[in-house]
């Protein structure tokens, strides 16, 4: 089992968007696929019409009242299953609070080491104990990076935080999102970051392909496979595969 974190410091940078694509790609190469939604707005449970079955699921699975498995919904996508967000997520840091430890997500997701090849965790933006939490949880962390000033700045900023909690820096893989190549900041950059061998080459453009997901409700490559945007999710996907697996 192989645990993927979508994560950024900042939202807005095209996180939860990568992370339903990747999870319908890797389902597509015919991976056991599970999508973890935990960022209390929801928007990857959004896209794949998912809502939880029962009321403050995720506060029921901190507390041990139902399990991980029982919170598990098919999308309708052949491998690709989902635990929907629901507003409880919002309170998980107080949650995971009680036991002051950074392994509590480690330890629900064990419990689908038989189940699944790749698990997705879509997370909120911040640093916290949800972060240190999913950051010990994970393989690897994928943060996408607009390549713009202050997203420079997250991007130093989250390098430093694995620096100063002791986490391992490789496991922190890079790609840049939303970019404009008409821009002249977005190319100069995107040259002076990949110096730091930590982005991959292929990167998300700014694109209408991107948003029309939430018209429906759907990974780009459910509704228009031969889109630009579908194309470069694929190539980055690939890449990330072949850097990871």
């Amino acid at each position: 089992m192989f645990i993927a974190s979508l994560y950024n410091l900042k939202g807005g940078v095209g996180k939860t968007s990568a992370c339903v694509n990747f999870a319908f790609m890797a389902a597509k190469d015919g991976y056991r696929t599970l999508l973890w939604d935990i960022d209390p707005q929801g928007a990857a449970s959004f896209y794949y019409k998912s809502q939880p079955r029962t009321k403050s699921s995720i506060k029921k699975i901190m507390e041990q009242s139902i399990s991980l498995d029982e919170a598990i919904m098919s999308t309708g996508y052949p491998n690709l299953d989902i635990i929907p967000a629901d507003i409880s997520a919002r309170k998980l840091e107080h949650m995971l609070g009680h036991g002051s430890s950074k392994k509590q997500i480690s330890s629900l997701l064990k419990t689908l080491e038989d189940e699944y090849d790749f698990i997705f965790i879509d997370c909120p933006p911040g640093f916290s104990l949800v972060a240190d939490n999913i950051f010990y949880a994970s393989d690897v962390v994928l943060m996408p990076v607009i390549p713009s000033t202050l997203s420079i700045r997250s991007y130093e900023l989250v390098k430093d935080y694995f620096a100063d909690k002791e986490i391992d820096l490789a496991k922190l893989m890079c790609f840049f999102s939303m970019v404009d190549v008409r821009k002249n900041m977005h190319n100069d950059v995107m040259q002076q970051l990949y110096k730091d061998k930590r982005f991959f080459e292929y990167y998300i453009p700014y694109t209408s392909g991107v948003e029309k997901m939430g018209l429906h409700h759907a990974p780009v490559e459910a509704f228009a496979p031969s889109s630009y945007a579908s194309v470069c999710y694929r190539a980055l996907w690939r890449e990330i595969k072949e850097g990871v697996l």
